[in-house]
């Protein structure tokens, strides 16, 4: 696995380079991502990028679709093995309905049901496992999708480039000290909560969900604003849950004035924190370079933990069952 992400910047450069045929769909009002797990967390990066945009988006995790669905509605599903159930049934279900669709997979059974069903798919290749694949995904999407997804190019070789200023820092030929995603690994000894600006949502699930996957350990995240409302209250008690901090490098006045006072908080209680920030660029280089950082964080943690990172035991048991 390491290997694979030692190639991120490659895999991300040779994703985007790859397609030509760009995909385009008119008098569009509405756009779903639909998927699960690492495939969800793809739909979470769109969903960032287009937040801005005078369109309706909207990220489906789960098994039904909204009501709001019509005929200028498009649905985006990404399943990387192609065989995810709860991503099949909302396929299943959107073809009788009159909206636009394209379907994303490495092959499974998403392929032949939409081949089957004449239904818009583009198959993109797998490389060791759907959370591993993260990169080659998003770029290829990222150009096929382009009319849909409005960013410029040049924000795309910005955090391609970004990439690989990182790589040299955080890749497992760089055993060192200096590491920060190893730094950050050796920091987390027990059950780390993750803050971050609304902006940064993306990264910090992703986050979350790969400590769980990689490092076979549980971690929470939580939206920074809205855990001074209430779970600030949690650390009134002493835990063994250890903050981390996801700061943009632009991040709205008033969330840069709430990550203070929080700070002063921890402080003030002894509590330490790890804070970590975002490139300085467009939101694609932000959440793609912090989940770069991020997974391989995890991937260190399992290794110092003795945990093999690639198995998801668990997860084949829940599938086995459905």
């Amino acid at each position: 696995m390491y290997q694979v992400y030692d190639n991120w910047p490659k895999m991300a450069k040779d994703a985007y380079e790859k397609y030509t045929e760009i995909t385009s769909f008119e008098n569009i009002n509405h756009i779903i991502f639909a998927g699960m797990g690492g495939s969800g967390s793809i739909g979470d990066i769109f969903l960032a990028i287009l937040s801005k945009k005078k369109i309706h988006v909207s990220v489906i995790k789960g098994y039904l679709l909204p009501k709001t669905v019509d005929k200028n509605t498009l649905l985006v599903i990404t399943s990387i093995s192609g065989n995810t159930e709860e991503t099949l049934t909302i396929l299943k279900t959107a073809k009788e309905m009159d909206c636009k669709i394209i379907a994303f997979s490495a092959g499974g059974k998403m392929e032949k049901y939409c081949k089957e069903n004449n239904i818009e798919y583009k198959k993109i290749i797998k490389t060791n496992s759907p959370r591993a694949s993260f990169s080659s995904f998003v770029f290829s999407m990222l150009k096929i999708l382009k009319e849909i997804i409005p960013i410029e190019e040049k924000e795309v070789k910005e955090a391609i480039e970004n990439l690989k200023k990182l790589q040299k820092s955080i890749c497992s030929k760089n055993l060192t000290n200096d590491n920060p995603a190893l730094k950050i690994a050796s920091w987390i000894k027990f059950i780390p909560i993750i803050y971050y600006p609304c902006g940064l949502q993306a990264a910090a699930i992703r986050f979350k969900s790969s400590l769980q996957e990689n490092s076979k350990t549980h971690a929470m995240s939580e939206d920074v604003i809205e855990a001074t409302h209430n779970g600030i209250v949690a650390w009134e008690r002493k835990s063994l849950v250890q903050p981390i901090l996801i700061e943009g490098y632009n991040d709205y006045y008033k969330t840069k004035e709430r990550w203070e006072i929080l700070k002063e908080y921890f402080k003030d209680r002894s509590i330490e924190y790890k804070e970590i920030h975002s490139v300085e660029g467009g939101i694609l280089s932000k959440l793609i370079n912090l989940i770069y950082l991020l997974d391989f964080v995890t991937i260190y943690h399992s290794v110092i933990n003795e945990v093999d990172p690639t198995p998801v035991i668990s997860i084949d048991f829940i599938k086995s069952k459905l």
